[in-house]
């Protein structure tokens, strides 16, 4: 047998599960009037030792909670799976939505009446004194253009902290918060007075070491606060734990750990503080297994049991964290995404594979737990044990969408192409959804930008117009060109311009952030920070980067393919034809309540075969199959009746043309050409910190909410509908098998987007049944990586499931599904998105 099967949850685990599980997320005040406060009592100090106050006041003052049955403790909100606002980075959407985000249609919080007034208040303090209100005032008329027509956003950092980091949890784990204060320390001995940098590089140590002292008796006081129930606890078993806990709590952080319970303490408590600190999302836990396996290995108390509950229970506390956007930014991350990546596996520094003893836990906790956090990852290589590959694709088969794997052939050269040291780079974790980065030195600004190929490649065929608005530069009237080439040379021009504004809006934001929101605390965990006296948003991290990224990319090459064979080579189509159909939406409305596309297509296909069949019964009073098939195959080419039949037609011929994602070199090389087109574009500009721009293409579940933006394309596609999301071809066009698909995917140029690529595929769970179908999963794993892949995640779930759980939620609440680079509760998530990924073709072998 391969399978190995899993355990059961311990009891206290499940119950903290069902605590997660049930919770109402409500916005919480403290966080906001506490920083308000701090910022008002620091008018005359510099921005940094201002960031410093306030970490001081809110670790001195944030509520201490210590949930019933936890033995790992340390809570951002008194509310499990709450949230607090961070007002320095922006606030006025927050006040729009008091009455309304209760209510909203992608992840609702509840906002108290009394809450709403301590926010309020709190506000009062902020405008004119955010890092969104500095961003904007830095950015011409023209990136805001782009941005309010949907070529691109920067909302995330724009409105938010900047996160997307992976800090060195080793470091604190070895040597405590007073080993930074002593490395601080250290560092100010050795300043030279004379260097102009002088009075800056104090400021920041000065920070750090604030900080720190405040971090420090914020562990101190969850000891107190442990003692203060044990005291008062009944049971002896609880009492126990409360006064162990209290003792892990009055050691670690401030010192290092010695066994693997304060290991994990103090890894949580660095978790915690870092979402503290500031609002951005993807601070990641990283290669979790390398830096906590030496603390197991070397505790000759602890039982592998005992060792498991505490994995188990920090990853209930990973789903207890939460975050609250803005509607429309809601509706891009839907399903409380917070995209805490957990990395295992994969090669060290030196090349060797690093499986250990924790890479194998975490699975189990992943079985154990079936929660949407951590995002958890393995890393794959040549040398990755096949028992490895079996227990990863064996946890796939549970349906939790994870783990996500990653290829280290691609991903490792890809960084060394970028400046990454080889060490470093065999090194990598991945940060939020699919991005790479050497831990600890990196400051990446993943997810920096949402670009929008398939609303430049309508903006092409219009011209560069939106509506009557000439937003892009004048490429020519589509029905004059000649060539494909032409189409290729319009849309690179259509690029460049617009990438142009998207660097110059994601430059703004960072050098905004610069100004008013350095963060002593994180920056002190990132390498060189200490070392070079500075903050990582002023580029005190080692590797800098900023990594936008970008979707439509397969519709984008089917539309180039569909133009080439259906107008330039089969000649079916004129121009003319198909910017008259592409402009009246092919003759349907716009917009509405639209059905998955699979859905669609049967309810289509439905309709065409019982209008056969009553026309032939009609006729004749009996059935003849021959008949019957004829009139179904004659109909099934021709177009309905519903409509302009004219421009239906057109459609009918654009959704035949081969689609990218069947293994079809003409077809798939569009696709690779669209997407080279915006990665080296990108790669043309460097950002304040002294790092290049690198692209990505991954979607989040944007490629659902900016498809909104995208009018009729010539792949058949209707105005706002869903969007390709990632490297994935469209729903429902690969159907030629999951190999194929995945074959397509792997002639993209995943190296020259090295900040993430994102392959989604779904499988029907009998496909992957009993150990022959472990072993055909695994091999098509290794395939698609052997051919250069970077990056692939699994739904195993049938359509009637998802469409059951569409109707009585209530029943499939533990439903966790994949959505794009992170998993989510699947009833939580907006009915759209749960349609789009209903629509994704379910593949067997």
């Amino acid at each position: 047998m391969i399978a190995r099967g899993f355990t059961k949850a311990t009891e206290r685990v499940e119950k903290l599960k069902r605590v997660i599980l049930d919770a109402t997320p409500y916005v919480e005040s403290e966080r906001a009037v506490l920083v308000t406060d701090a910022y008002k009592e620091t008018e005359g100090l510099s921005p940094v030792l201002r960031r410093a106050k306030a970490a001081e006041k809110i670790f001195n003052n944030l509520p201490i909670t210590i949930r019933d049955n936890e033995l790992i403790v340390g809570a951002i909100t008194k509310n499990p799976r709450s949230t607090e606002i961070c007002p320095e980075f922006s606030f006025d959407w927050v006040e729009k939505e008091f009455d309304t985000m209760g209510q909203r249609l992608a992840d609702p919080f509840q906002i108290p009446k009394e809450t709403a007034k301590e926010l309020h208040d709190a506000f009062l303090y902020w405008p004119g004194k955010t890092t969104s209100d500095l961003a904007t005032s830095y950015m011409s008329q023209e990136a805001k253009d782009c941005m309010g027509a949907g070529v691109f956003t920067v909302g995330n950092y724009f409105y938010g902290g900047v996160g997307h980091v992976s800090v060195d949890y080793g470091k604190i784990l070895k040597k405590g918060f007073r080993g930074v204060i002593t490395e601080v320390v250290e560092a100010m001995e050795k300043m030279d007075r004379c260097d102009p940098e002088y009075i800056k590089k104090q400021q920041f140590y000065n920070g750090v070491i604030i900080t720190y002292n405040a971090a420090i008796n914020f562990s101190h006081r969850y000891a107190d606060k442990a003692m203060e129930l044990a005291a008062a606890e009944m049971n002896p078993t609880r009492k126990a734990e409360l006064l162990q806990i209290a003792r892990n709590c009055a050691k670690v952080p401030e010192n290092g750990a010695t066994n693997f319970y304060e290991a994990c303490q103090s890894f949580w408590f660095v978790q915690a503080m870092l979402q503290i600190e500031s609002s951005g999302h993807s601070i990641s836990p990283g290669r979790f297994d390398q830096y906590m396996y030496p603390y197991y290995q070397n505790d000759p108390s602890i039982t592998p049991e005992f060792a498991q509950e505490l994995i188990d229970c920090i990853f209930i506390k990973l789903n207890d964290v939460n975050k609250t956007r803005d509607e429309v930014s809601a509706q891009a991350f839907a399903g409380y995404a917070v995209f805490q990546n957990l990395c295992v596996g994969g090669q060290d520094e030196e090349g060797i594979d690093a499986t250990n003893d924790v890479s194998y836990m975490c699975m189990e906790a992943v079985a154990h737990v079936r929660l949407p956090a951590p995002s958890f990852s393995i890393r794959v290589w040549q040398g990755t044990p096949d028992e490895f590959l079996f227990r990863a694709c064996e946890v796939t088969r549970l349906g939790l969408g994870v783990p996500a794997m990653y290829n280290d052939e691609v991903i490792i050269p890809a960084l060394v192409n970028r400046g990454v040291t080889l060490n470093d780079a065999r090194n990598y974790c991945i940060i939020g959804c699919v991005e790479p980065q050497c831990p600890h030195k990196t400051e990446g600004w993943h997810d920096a930008a949402f670009f929008n190929v398939a609303k430049v490649f309508e903006i092409t065929l219009n011209n560069g117009k939106v509506g009557d608005t000439q937003l892009g530069p004048v490429t020519g009237d589509i029905t004059t060109f000649t060539s494909i080439d032409d189409f290729f040379t319009a849309f690179t021009k259509q690029i460049k311009y617009f990438v142009h504004y998207l660097a110059e809006a994601d430059n703004c934001v960072d050098i905004a952030h610069a100004e008013r929101c350095p963060l002593p605390f994180l920056s002190a965990l990132v390498d060189d920070c200490i070392g070079r006296g500075k903050s990582v948003a002023e580029g005190g991290a080692i590797y800098n980067f900023t990594g936008p990224q970008a979707f439509g990319v397969a519709d984008s090459g089917d539309s180039m393919y569909a133009i080439q064979k259906n107008v330039f080579e089969d000649k079916s189509i004129t121009l003319t034809e198909l910017k008259n159909a592409l402009d009246a939406n092919f003759g349907q409305p716009v917009g509405g309540n639209v059905a998955p596309a699979m859905n669609m297509k049967e309810m289509t296909t439905e309709m065409k075969v019982y209008e056969v069949v009553r026309k032939i019964l009609s006729t004749s009073g009996s059935m003849d199959i021959a008949k019957l098939t004829d009139e179904v195959a004659s109909m099934s080419s021709s177009p309905t009746t519903c409509g302009n039949n004219d421009y239906l037609k057109i459609q009918g011929i654009l959704n035949r043309t081969p689609a990218f994602g069947n293994d079809i070199d003409e077809v798939d090389i569009m696709a690779r050409k669209c997407a080279q087109i915006y990665c080296k574009e990108v790669e043309k500009y460097t950002n304040p910190r002294g790092g290049q721009f690198q692209a990505g293409i991954y979607p989040v579940s944007a490629n659902v909410l900016f498809g909104k933006d995208v009018a009729a394309l010539p792949d058949g596609r209707l105005a706002k509908m869903p969007l390709a999301d990632g490297v994935s071809p469209r729903a429902g066009k690969d159907v030629n098998g999951p190999t194929a698909a995945a074959n397509s995917v792997a002639k993209l140029d995943h190296f020259s987007a090295s900040n993430g690529t994102l392959y989604n595929q779904k499988f029907l769970p009998a496909a992957l049944s009993g150990d022959k179908g472990l072993q055909t999963f695994s091999a098509l794993v290794r395939s698609y990586f052997d051919h250069k892949g970077m990056h692939v995640q699994f739904n195993v779930i049938d359509k009637e499931t998802l469409l059951a759980a569409q109707r009585d939620p209530d029943s499939y609440r533990d439903l966790v599904v994949r959505v794009a680079g992170y998993s989510a509760q699947f009833t939580v998530l907006a009915k759209e998105v749960q349609d789009d990924i209903i629509s994704r073709t379910e593949q067997s072998f």
